[in-house]
């Protein structure tokens, strides 16, 4: 019950993220407000919001925290990068292969083998991403580069996340974090872009949304749960934030699927239930011996 319970906490991170995709690609839309400014104020709304409801930092949490930020912040700005020169389809499908990243990073890292059972699920949760979008993977380019260092960053993330964070208290872990990503995505901002507020309520409410849920709750719950489950499963469980971006995508802002892509959907829930019931599995054998 209580694994059932924690995955179900990881599901609704997935959904808040869904959600606020659609949120997000409005406000983000070419002539609105540029991808990189947003993510600047939305990791500092959600480093603020942190402030109020975290314990003291200490040393290591800071040292943890401001590494996990890094890899963070270089996972997102890679991915909005790489949107310049490459499709949605593409980033969708090569962000996706953070599902075969985290083993891979468990192995070299921590020399960690995960069960043959889990590698088989993670292959399936990967096509249930290639099915959603659209199996279409148009010629390897820069943009397909960066967007695949995106999915490596957030392969090292989940694994690195399941491994240290429960030596830490999650909401201090994830305020460092927070303030980390907000000034690494301010430097680039700097450099990349000049400076501008907000131009309407639109984008100002949606910095507030995802700032305050999609980074300081959400990120906060994940960190909560990978203290407790293993990187592959939680690896998994997120594979279902692209399922709910089509949905909420669909119903919020007139999207349609595909036959195929549905099937995809499909796909990653089988995923998802075959980690449960082999979590269930491996914890009933644990209990017997």
């Amino acid at each position: 019950m209580k694994n059932t319970f924690l995955s179900l906490l990881l599901v609704c991170v997935t959904v808040v993220w869904g959600w606020t995709f659609v949120i997000v690609r409005d406000a983000t839309s070419p002539g609105v407000y540029g991808v990189v400014p947003f993510l600047t104020l939305r990791f500092t709304v959600a480093s603020v919001t942190l402030i109020f409801f975290s314990r003291r930092i200490n040393r290591h949490t800071l040292t943890a925290g401001l590494g996990f930020g890094a890899v963070v912040s270089i996972g997102y700005l890679c991915q909005t990068f790489g949107l310049r020169y490459t499709t949605a389809t593409n980033s969708g499908l090569i962000t996706g292969l953070f599902v075969i990243f985290v083993p891979v990073t468990d192995f070299l890292l921590f020399k960690k083998r995960p069960p043959h059972e889990f590698l088989l699920i993670v292959c399936v949760s990967f096509v249930g991403i290639a099915l959603l979008s659209d199996g279409n993977l148009d010629g390897f380019n820069f943009g397909d580069l960066l967007t695949l260092v995106c999915a490596v960053a957030f392969g090292i993330d989940i694994s690195l996340l399941s491994r240290y964070a429960k030596n830490h208290d999650s909401g201090a872990l994830m305020l460092v974090q927070m303030i980390s990503s907000s000034i690494v995505c301010a430097i680039v901002w700097g450099i990349t872009e000049p400076f501008k507020l907000p131009p309407n309520s639109f984008v100002w409410q949606s910095i507030l949304l995802t700032g305050v849920l999609a980074s300081a709750l959400a990120f906060t719950v994940k960190a909560f749960v990978q203290q407790r489950i293993s990187s592959v499963r939680a690896a998994v469980i997120l594979t279902t934030e692209p399922v709910f971006a089509a949905i909420f995508g669909y119903f919020l802002a007139g999207d349609r699927l595909k036959p195929v892509q549905i099937f995809g959907g499909v796909f990653i829930i089988a995923g998802i239930l075959a980690a449960e019931v082999l979590a269930a599995i491996h914890q009933q054998k644990q209990r017997v011996n």
